[in-house]
């Protein structure tokens, strides 16, 4: 069980405040209600922009980095589909430098078109190298697309198109910030070695007279059912043929969250999966091969990823996939291998909350979506799954109409199977 005080300024930032006495350290975090959901489709990519521009100063510091280093902490940040965190860890004394960085950057950024043309030129040289030059690193940009057809989430955190960054604007970027970047859109969270009294003094100090922003939450397209199979190829340089299948899936507070979670460990956890039991090492169908959850706050995807090995053709490694699919939605999964599952899960979760820093990303993460004490019921919510529950889900997600299937050809090898049907629109 984790502890925690929860109180909210007047400006509607949200505090978390949890006490762990056995550490010199505080984490600090700080989430946005931001991700590349609430983005202008013509203006993709902003959100994971700001993760970058956060750092190129604010009103009464020049470099946020150098201040963190000479409190002996260290600092950084991610962004994802719905949220842009940020986070610091230093010695329980100087949390007040913390404090104070993070309230400036919060308050008002240093903009400049000079620190503009600095950002936009790192974002646009990692578009290039994770996505134009990588190979497979397109994946995003085009599964999404099959799979979401008006949800915002169907174009990449990184943005759609490089030009959405490399044409953002000073003003569009400012009006960006103070529609977001405000305290009644975030949750901060300290974690560590602190004192309740004291911590909650120094919060009001330095973020009790950021105004407000009057945020509001923005309504966003509901996805409706996927009622066909969507398919794609794409004719690339990359090393072996490859197969992405996503199906749609359910939110993250939903209980099929954690039974496709679930799912997903018995398809491609460890050397005891099927996947890797059947599909690699008996079969010899894949060099590699893989299934996670997107992870999405909204309802997501269940992503299965495969690499061919040589000369395997792309209908056999499709339909041994299909077939692994089949026995999870007609079948129950043995006791055991539910219950090895679910310790693993459990102890995961209990290694995880030793770290502060953990703890207050994980605070921030639930008390954003909905409620920070959600945190204490992770482990109960994979224990109530059942071996009927998994297969049920199976059969209600691993359905052909509900899935969207990217595949790349190899330019050297042959599309050898001409059976193979694929095509680049919704069939």
């Amino acid at each position: 069980m984790i502890d925690f005080q929860r109180l909210v300024l007047d400006n509607g930032l949200r505090v978390i405040l949890h006490q762990d006495k056995s550490t010199p350290m505080i984490a600090v975090n700080v989430v946005y209600n931001v991700g590349s959901k609430y983005e202008d489709p013509t203006r993709t990519g902003f959100a994971h922009l700001f993760e970058h521009l956060m750092f190129g100063g604010s009103e009464h510091v020049a470099d946020f980095d150098e201040h963190i280093q000479e409190a002996g902490g260290e600092n950084n940040a991610f962004t994802n589909n719905d949220l842009t965190n940020f986070y610091d860890l230093v010695p329980a004394g100087n949390v007040e430098t913390v404090l104070w960085l993070e309230s400036d950057r919060m308050n008002k950024l240093r903009f400049s078109q000079k620190s503009l043309n600095t950002q936009k030129k790192v974002v646009v040289e990692e578009f290039k190298e994770t996505c134009l030059n990588e190979p497979y690193g397109d994946m995003w940009h085009h599964l999404s697309e099959l799979a979401w057809q008006y949800h915002p989430y169907r174009w990449p955190t990184i943005g759609r198109e490089m030009s959405h960054i490399s044409d953002a604007t000073l003003e569009q970027v400012k009006d960006f910030f103070y529609r977001y970047y405000r305290p009644d859109n975030a949750v901060l969270c300290l974690a560590g070695n602190i004192d309740f009294g004291e911590t909650e003094s120094l919060v009001r100090k330095w973020f009790g007279d950021i105004p407000a922003g009057h945020y509001k939450s923005p309504d966003l397209c509901a996805e409706p059912p996927q009622t066909v199979l969507r398919q794609k190829v794409l004719y690339s340089d990359v090393p072996h043929d490859a197969i992405y299948r996503g199906y749609h899936m359910a939110d993250r507070l939903s209980d099929e969250y954690y039974a496709c979670d679930l799912l997903s460990d018995v398809l491609a956890q460890g050397r005891s999966s099927r996947f890797y039991q059947r599909l690699y090492k008996e079969q010899q169908l894949f060099s590699t091969i893989d299934a996670f959850i997107s992870g999405s706050v909204e309802p997501g995807l269940f992503i299965i990823e495969g690499k061919n090995m040589p000369g395997v053709n792309m209908e056999r490694a499709r339909s041994a996939i299909r077939h692994e699919l089949e026995l999870l939605a007609t079948e129950l999964i043995p006791e055991k291998e539910l219950t090895k599952l679910q310790n693993s899960v459990e102890s995961s979760l209990t290694f995880g909350e030793v770290s502060v820093l953990n703890k207050a990303i994980s605070l921030a993460y639930f008390e954003a979506i909905g409620d920070a004490s959600l945190i204490n019921e992770e482990t109960h919510r994979y224990r109530s799954i059942t071996r009927e529950m998994l297969r049920d889900t199976a059969a209600r997600i691993f359905r052909e109409e509900n899935c969207s299937e990217l595949i790349y050809i190899a330019k050297e090898s042959p599309l050898e199977n001409e059976d193979l049907q694929i095509a680049n629109e919704e069939l």
